[in-house]
């Protein structure tokens, strides 16, 4: 099986989740449902679809979506199953950094000014 994602990889999902994620929820199968996932709400959030538009962006712009989707896929390998981290507290802490990031590349997608500067509109 190969990654089916367009905005990042299961690599880059699994690094976010860190050392302590389930191997079952690092599996290739289910970051990929994962990511389809996470890509899917960023399109339909920000109104654009990135995805079909992804081969004609900057770089810059490529990393901001890897970032996005990546955090909250990551969010989802880390909620799927818990037990591996030595807490739930180091679990949480986890998550709340990841949906930081998300939101925070998230708002940079949404600004409609930043968002036609970032597909050549302006």
């Amino acid at each position: 099986m190969a990654d089916t994602g367009i905005f990042c990889t299961t690599a880059e999902v699994a690094r976010k989740a860190g050392a302590n994620a389930s191997a079952t929820s690092v599996a290739e199968a289910y970051v990929n449902q994962y990511v389809a996932e996470a890509e899917s709400e960023i399109n339909s959030v920000t109104r654009y679809n990135w995805s079909d538009n992804y081969a004609g962006l900057s770089a810059d712009v490529k990393s901001i979506l890897k970032s996005a989707a990546s955090n909250l896929a990551a969010i989802y390998v880390i909620t799927y199953d818990m037990s591996g981290f030595t807490s739930r507290t180091e679990a949480e802490d986890m998550i709340n950094v990841l949906r930081d990031g998300y939101l925070r590349a998230l708002s940079i997608l949404i600004d409609k000014k930043v968002q036609d500067f970032m597909v050549g509109e302006t």
